[in-house]
């Protein structure tokens, strides 16, 4: 089947699931298309299934802000024509959809019916997607798709509560390609990072206020206080000015290192302990379960999808949001036994393996068939 995946091309955890979606279609004989400003980062070699078109959005002084919806749309209208495009996959609603919604019309005007897959993220539901000024436009586009999945449970519920949805939602759980991931690294180089006797605690994030990025930082203070540690900060964003801040004001600033964003974030979750993800809010958690393959147990929060990634007890531990105490009092437990720890990380290992993508593929597969026999209905 000749696929067409839009995404943003970032380090977010849609990007990243909609970029490791199509390299794996791509490994199963599919020609995939991905259509967006800029060559996805996890996009690292392009074969003969993959390629890559890049949207431009010519500068005119007209526009205040350059309508990337409009040269998003046109892209794929050409697309779709020159490579004989069968099969749209959008990820993110906004812009997303709402693009590949006109270009479907646009095509229909040439007799050309292309199906379109919409699958939901999370903040593109959550936070934008429910602001008045876009909430009209995310509805639309989501009914007017031809199937829509969901990551999480939890996602799905938060849809059909915020948004008058007429689609049925499938959940379609973010997966982990279990062949990428190893801990067996000769070279993993811990020793750059902290003293044989030091437990690594580690966090990645956009950084941005609904991480609560403060909640990493006073945890891992209270561990630092009771057992030799040091935290790794991994990404960038708004809030890393004011963590690094932070840490400098609790003195803590010599135990905690920030690396900005990286390719590498498996060799940094190869020497790590121990995970914290205290997110106010997350529709899955993927940054867990990257954490969770890499044999990491995760300390994190319970809202949202997390709680269908991170088994409480077992991979890790659950506590409401903003409640420290209990985050640090569980990541203590976990870190200052090596027998409770080796136990964690193996469970987590465990738990990570069920969402295989060798078991989530076959999903996405069944839901493009749907979506390709649709195009006989032809109900626009």
């Amino acid at each position: 089947m000749k696929i067409a995946i839009v995404c943003y091309p970032t380090f977010g955890g849609s990007g990243v699931v909609a970029t490791e979606l199509g390299i794996a279609l791509a490994e199963r004989g599919h020609e995939v298309h991905f259509i967006t400003y800029k060559q996805p980062v996890r996009l690292d070699l392009l074969n003969n299934n993959i390629h890559f078109h890049e949207v431009n959005v010519p500068e005119y002084p007209l526009f205040r802000y350059q309508p990337y919806e409009l040269a998003l749309s046109s892209k794929l209208v050409d697309t779709i024509k020159l490579f004989g495009i069968e099969l749209l996959h959008v990820h993110y609603a906004i812009p997303h959809a709402y693009a590949g919604y006109m270009a479907k019309k646009m095509l229909l005007e040439e007799g050309i019916y292309i199906p379109m897959i919409t699958t939901l993220h999370g903040t593109d539901i959550t936070l934008v997607g429910k602001h008045p000024f876009y909430k009209p436009a995310v509805t639309f586009s989501i009914n007017k798709s031809d199937v829509v999945t969901s990551v999480s449970e939890n996602l799905k519920q938060s849809t059909l509560n915020i948004f008058d949805i007429q689609k049925e939602i499938e959940v379609i759980p973010n997966f982990i390609d279990t062949t990428k991931y190893s801990t067996e690294y000769t070279d993993c180089q811990r020793s750059l990072m902290a003293d044989d006797d030091e437990r690594i605690v580690t966090h990645i994030s956009n950084f941005r206020k609904v991480k609560h990025i403060p909640d990493v930082i006073h945890v891992f203070d209270r561990i630092q206080k009771e057992i030799p540690a040091k935290l790794i900060m991994v990404g960038e964003g708004p809030e890393k000015e004011m963590a690094e801040k932070l840490c400098d004001d609790l003195g803590i600033k010599s135990k905690v290192i920030f690396l900005g964003n990286s390719n590498e974030i498996d060799r940094i979750l190869c020497f790590s302990d121990l995970f914290l993800l205290p997110s106010k809010s997350e529709s899955f958690g993927l940054a867990a379960l990257e954490a969770m393959i890499n044999r990491v147990p995760v300390i994190s929060s319970n809202t949202g999808g997390i709680p269908e990634v991170n088994k409480q007890g077992v991979s890790g531990f659950l506590a409401d949001v903003g409640d420290v105490t209990e985050m640090a009092s569980k990541a203590l437990y976990v870190l200052k036994d090596d027998d409770i720890l080796n136990e964690f990380k193996e469970n987590a290992y465990e738990v990570a393996s069920k969402f295989d993508i060798l078991n989530i593929l076959p999903l996405y597969e069944e839901v493009y068939e749907k979506a390709y026999k649709s195009r006989f209905k032809n109900s626009y």
